[in-house]
């Protein structure tokens, strides 16, 4: 039987850990916070991120484009998420709220990818690119928001031949409906396995002993 996380084959998707998303003071923590805390986010982030770590496996960092003066002001159509950014200025370059959480910082052995610029890992970065270099096969996407860049990340994953891991509770969004669609409706359209961070840890240990 083939091993579903074996360390030289899985990668962990860490997408979007910003302070403004997921750190007290960030300028869109109040919206998140409730779901967040409930579902103990940044301590499953850190749990997941650690196991993968002692597995061997990789974790790459797939961030969102840190807003910088001028972003989208001469586009055509940028989306209403897009156009928050612009008003926020959420994710600046060179503040605070566009660093990543203090306890979630990239390792000399993690790989950070190129920025997108709306909700896909994929769209416009090198993420694809480094997974085959890395012949990663499975990826395991935590961070946020659900139901916007983890599901159009792990959709564009499926559809190009990953195997995706959902983990429903090292995630968030701004409401509990979103929450049930990315896991409950949405989800099971794509992904191959949604796991609780205490079945993906205990999934890691099994795939990686002996």
């Amino acid at each position: 039987m083939t091993r579903a996380y074996g360390p030289g084959s899985t990668a962990v998707l860490l997408v979007d850990p910003y302070n403004d998303f997921i750190s007290e003071g960030g300028k869109l923590w109040p919206r998140l916070r409730p779901v967040a805390e409930a579902v103990g986010l940044v301590d499953h982030l850190r749990a997941v991120v650690a196991t993968a770590r002692g597995a061997g496996m990789r974790v790459l960092y797939v961030p969102h484009r840190r807003w910088r003066p001028g972003d989208y002001d001469t586009w055509d159509h940028p989306n209403p998420t897009q156009r928050g950014i612009q008003e926020r200025h959420s994710f600046a370059y060179g503040t605070w709220g566009g660093e990543f959480h203090q306890d979630l910082q990239p390792h000399p052995e993690d790989i950070v990818i190129h920025e997108h610029w709306a909700q896909s890992g994929f769209a416009n970065t090198d993420l694809d690119f480094q997974l085959k270099q890395h012949h990663v096969t499975h990826v395991v996407l935590i961070g946020v928001l659900a139901n916007t860049c983890l599901e159009s990340t792990g959709r564009f994953a499926m559809e190009l031949g990953y195997h995706v891991t959902l983990v429903r509770d090292a995630t968030a969004a701004f409401q509990p409906e979103m929450m049930h669609a990315a896991h409950h409706l949405n989800g099971p359209t794509f992904a191959h396995a949604i796991l609780t961070t205490g079945e993906l840890v205990t999934a890691f240990a099994g795939d990686t002993a002996g």
